[in-house]
This record gives C-alpha cells, structure tokens and sequence, in this order.
C-alpha cells in the first residue's frame, strides 16, 4: 500500500451535486480538503432531467444559496429556461424550476471546484474505508493508494454496485458508460453498516432534428426570468422554449403488451424505485384509467440537438422504446440518441447517521446523497453541504450545525431522512414542511444568511447584499406602517394616482389608515400603494415581494411563529446520548425498540418516531424531569 504525501482536513468521495457541495463548503471554511471521483470529466454531471429546481426542490436550491452553496449561482449561469411554479398560488408553495444546459452546467461547476483554494481534485475509484480504532481515517484506492485525513463524505450517488436494466439485459454500471464501485459496498458491510437496494431510472433522449414541434404546446420561459441565488442581479441569457406533448392509448396498450419484457415488471430488480417520479410502465399499471400522460419536451443545451423526453422514464427493451416513441404525437419519425433505462443501487438507511449526517458507528464519517436514499440534484446537494459543514466544524473542534424543522427545508430534509427509517426514494415536497408559511423561497436569505456568515461560509460580498436588502425591507416595513393616508386626500382628489380608483373601489376610509393596514385589504398590491406614496428611493423586485408578503400574511406568519415556539421547546428537550430506554418502565415494545435504534437527541425528535405514542412520549418527559429535578 501506498501512502499519498498530504493529509487532508476533509476527504469528499464523489462529485455529483452532493460532492461538490460538500469540497466547496469545506475548502471555504478553510479546510484542506481533497475531492475523489472515478471520472473529472462527469463532475456534477445530471444524470437524469437537465433541470435544477421545481415544487419544494426550489426552496432547497435558495437555501444552499443563502448558507454559501454554488448550485443556485452554477444555474443562474448555465440556465436555459427559467419559471416560477404556483404564481397564483400563496407564497409558500411558489417555487423556481430552470432548465439546464448540461454540459455548460457541468463545466461551469468543475471549473468553481478547480478555482478553489484549499482543494484538490483526483481521479480515484475508492475501494475500501479506512478505519482506526473506530474512527474513519482515510481510504484505500483501486491502484491501493492510501489517502488520509481526519474526516470522510461519501457521496456515491448510484455508483454503489450499480446495475443498469433495459429489457432482459443488465450490466454493472453506476450510470451509463461509467463503471459501478463494486468493492466499497463491503467495506460498509465490515464496518456493520445495514445496506438496501433502491432504484432509479431516466428516459430516451432523442435528436431534435428528428422532432416535429407543430403539433405540440409550446411552453416558455418567464418574461422576466426570477434568479435563483440571492446575488445574481438578473439573468439575462436568452431562453429556449420547452414544448409538451402526450402519451396515448396506442402507447399505452404497446407498453401493456411487453410489460414482461420490462426489467421492472419481470422480477429481475429488487430495489424499490421512485414513488412520486414513477416509470412510464408503473403510471400504465397504477394509472389504468388514464387516457394519456404528459410528455415534456426539453433540450439538454444550446450547443446539442439531443432532447431529454421528460414523463416516459423506461425498462423496456430498445425495440420497444422505439415504438412506444414514435406511438407520441409529434415523435413519430425521432431518432433515439441514448436508450432509458432503471439502475438499481446500494444505498445505506439514514437512521444510521447523526442529525450532522455523520455515522452513528464510525465517527469522522458522513454520508450525504443518495447514498441515504434520497432522488433529485438539490436534495443531494443540500446534505453534502450540511455534511460538508460539519465535517469542517468538526475538524476546527467547533459545535456542529443542525438545522431544525422551523428553520429551513434542509433542516426537514435530514429529521425526515434519520428519524423516519425512510425505504424508498425520499423527494422533497412542500407539505413534508409543517410551518412552510415561515419557510418560503423568498425568504431564505432572510432565514440563514447569519447562519453562513457564523460558520464562515458566507463571504463579505454576499453578507453586505444581505445586509442591504434586509435593511431595504426594515425601512420600507416601517414607512408604511407609520405614513396615515387620510380619507380626505383621496375624496378630494389630492393625490393624482392613476391608481386612485382602485384604492376607492376597496371601501371608503372613514379614518387616516396606515399605508400598511390598506395593502392588507386582499383587492391592493403593492404598487397600488406606491403609486399613492412611493418610497424614497428605487427597491428591488425582491425587496418589493418580501415587503408585501410580510404585511399582507402578518396575521398567518404570527399564528406560525407561535406554533414555532411550541415546537422549539420540545426540539430544546435534549434527551441525553447515553439515556438508557431499555429499563423505562411503561414504553410499549415497538416504541423502545424504535428509540433504541434512532436514539431521538430531544423528545421532539422522540414524537416524529414511527411506533412511538403520545403516551410514550409522556412518560419520556415525565422521567426526564425527574431526572433534571435530582
């Protein structure tokens, strides 16, 4: 064996989304960190959908940008199509969703980690932990070449003895034309690790030339496309249109008829795919009384003719792929440029990790990606920059960071992830949040930018935007709380507002009202108000919403704050590491074999356990009183 010349802070094992995360929060922190991939060529290479964003996973994506992460400021760059999701829906549910071009994203992103200081990059296929005294020390690579340093994140994406599946054929590969890690899975098994098996799967892409867009819905992009990181002033690259079209009745007796040719339905994958991103054979089966699914039709980039067939992720064989393409509207005569297919991997249940994401039983250890079961870029790249964080604060010898419940998505993300003992592809969705009113996308910069700026992830360029635009929303708070319209101004025409009438269409003021308490009337915006008193200076369309999400759901965002500090306080029940469940008297069976494995760190973690009662809960309260009280 031999042994590399430097040691190294932080050691990151993969550069998909979660990887790179995870170098970059480390290697900013001050960390000399070392990032390991099989290929340099496939850094943060989107394996599936060329699209960063969508319902919930947009929340994730503002988050990593406000704590200091570089997926939001990689798509603004690379972008293609943006759109925000849910417009005419409430604040909490509006997300962003923008198409990628794939290769300039991937590019983009290697070229962030290779300008990085601190940071070094290698092409090494790891084949094994290394492990002293129960602490991870490093890793041996394929060519038995030993790396060191004080902590390890695996992010190993699909690679963990993959298989790839299309029809009645199956080779190793973590995704196509890549090789699988074949021998990593059993150095987990050594080390006591419990390994499952899930699996995932991606659609045909077809050449564009060979596409016939007449018959579909055009789908655009915004007219004024919305960024998604909090310090990129506008994107101003053009956009390409998406188009959509549907699967039908042809397609679908087509699939019904060689469903035993399909790696799903044959028996020959164990794993448990996607619930909530199903293969166009489970929506035929499940789905039945459909008469046609939608079929988006997305370019992968400017500069290819390839397009991503978005809805009919696939098994099947290759002959029938193309049949079940050429039974859609508009795809009768394309030309398939790489074939779907399902790829089935090991992943390792996150109950076995920490809320820090470090592993329970091999401290120095940090698992982040799909390798804990989750699907979809932003969720892997929100844990690798948690894990990337407290990988580096564990170095400096500094407390970790644990985001809770109330704070963000990412910090819903990982409760769900080490308390729920999750068995299929975990995907993020706005009603996993309980108080979502307080976690919107427009807000979180607001929510953890202090967080990033603490733990020195935030630099100086980001922190003094922050610190502009929160005073901007202060200031213009405060302005129309205190500036009273009188009722008198607006009878006798003292304002000239073009708006004028839409302010007497709400009712008539009986009294002088404040500026604030007539933009809560649902009728008014914002600009109504300013059309009346303008600020005195020019505000940012970001500043602009925040002011009029803040004064128009007062009322809601108070109830849930107050909802907030009830939960704070059972999150701030710590329950001690070393609190033995297995003599509580009264814990029914299930409940004390659930808190012996997950071994909960507050009695709120304690209630969101499976099996564990309110009962149960009353009792863990009760003893730990007594127990404060000695």
């Amino acid at each position: 064996m031999n042994t590399y010349n430097k040691h190294y802070d932080v050691i990151v094992v993969g550069a998909g989304h979660a990887g790179c995360e995870a170098a970059l929060a480390a290697a900013r922190m001050g960390c000399e960190t070392l990032i390991v991939t099989i290929n340099l060529d496939t850094i943060a290479k989107m394996s599936c959908n060329p699209a960063i964003g969508g319902l919930a996973k947009g929340h994730l994506v503002k988050e990593i940008d406000a704590l200091g992460g570089e997926m939001a400021k990689n798509i603004d760059k690379t972008g293609i199509q943006f759109r925000r999701l849910n417009t005419k829906k409430g604040p909490a549910v509006r997300s962003s969703r923008a198409q990628a071009d794939k290769k300039a994203y991937q590019d983009e992103m290697k070229r962030v980690l290779e300008a990085q200081p601190k940071l070094d990059i290698k092409q090494v296929l790891v084949e094994e932990l290394l492990v002293e005294n129960g602490q991870c020390i490093g890793i041996l690579s394929q060519t038995k070449t030993a790396y060191f340093g004080e902590t390890v994140i695996l992010t190993t994406g699909t690679f963990l003895k993959g298989i790839i599946h299309i029809g009645d054929v199956s080779y190793s590969a973590g995704r196509a034309g890549e090789s699988a890690a074949e021998k990593l899975s059993e150095s987990f098994l050594n080390l006591g690790f419990e390994i499952g098996r899930l699996k995932t799967g991606t659609p045909p892409r077809v050449n564009a030339q060979t596409v016939d867009i007449s018959p579909m819905e055009i789908q655009p992009g915004d007219d004024d496309p919305l960024p998604f990181s909090f310090v990129t002033e506008a994107i101003t690259q053009p956009q390409l249109p998406c188009y959509l079209t549907y699967t039908n009745e042809n397609t679908h007796d087509l699939i019904r008829g060689n469903l035993h040719r399909s790696a799903m339905y044959s028996g020959r994958i164990v794993g448990i795919g996607p619930r909530y991103c199903p293969s166009i054979e489970d929506k035929v089966v499940r789905f039945s009384e459909k008469t046609e699914h939608q079929v988006f039709v997305e370019p992968e980039g400017r500069d290819t003719d390839e397009i991503y067939l978005n809805g009919i992720s696939a098994s099947l064989p290759e002959d029938v792929q193309v049949e079940m393409v050429h039974s859609i509207k508009g795809l009768e005569n394309a030309e398939i440029m790489r074939f779907g297919y399902a790829v089935e991997y090991d992943f390792a249940p996150a109950t076995q990790l920490q809320p820090t994401l470090e592993t329970k039983a091999v401290p120095g250890l940090y698992f982040a990606g799909q390798l804990n079961g989750t699907t979809g870029y932003e969720e892997a790249a929100a844990q690798g920059l948690m894990a990337g964080i407290n990988a580096a604060l564990k170095v400096k010898g500094e407390e970790p960071l644990v985001l809770d419940r109330a704070q963000a998505y990412i910090g819903v993300l990982i409760d769900d992830l080490v308390t729920l003992d999750i068995r299929e592809p975990y995907r993020m969705f706005t009603s996993r949040a309980e108080y979502r009113l307080a976690l919107r996308e427009d807000n979180a910069d607001l929510r953890l930018t202090e967080i990033g700026r603490q733990i020195q992830l935030v630099d100086d360029d980001r922190y003094r935007h922050y610190e502009s635009k929160a005073a901007d929303i202060q200031t213009e708070l405060t302005r129309l709380q205190e500036t009273l319209l009188k009722p008198t101004a607006l009878s006798r025409g003292e304002i000239a507002s073009p708006l004028r009438e839409n302010i007497l269409k709400t009712g008539e003021l009986k009294q002088p009202t404040s500026l604030a308490d007539l933009l809560k009337r649902p009728e008014l915006r914002y600009e109504h108000i300013t059309e009346i008193a303008p600020p005195t200076h020019r505000l940012p369309a970001t500043v602009k919403e925040q002011v009029e999400i803040q004064i128009k759901y007062d009322g809601y965002i108070q109830r849930q704050q107050r909802q907030i500090h009830q939960f704070k306080k059972l999150e701030n029940f710590r329950i001690p590491d070393t609190f033995d469940y297995a003599n509580v008297q009264g814990l029914k069976t299930e409940a004390r074999e659930k808190l012996i494995k997950i071994r909960p760190t507050s009695i709120g973690q304690a209630s969101r356990l499976p099996g564990v009662s309110p009962a149960d809960i009353s009792i863990l309260t009760v003893l730990l009183h007594q127990r404060r009280a000695r």
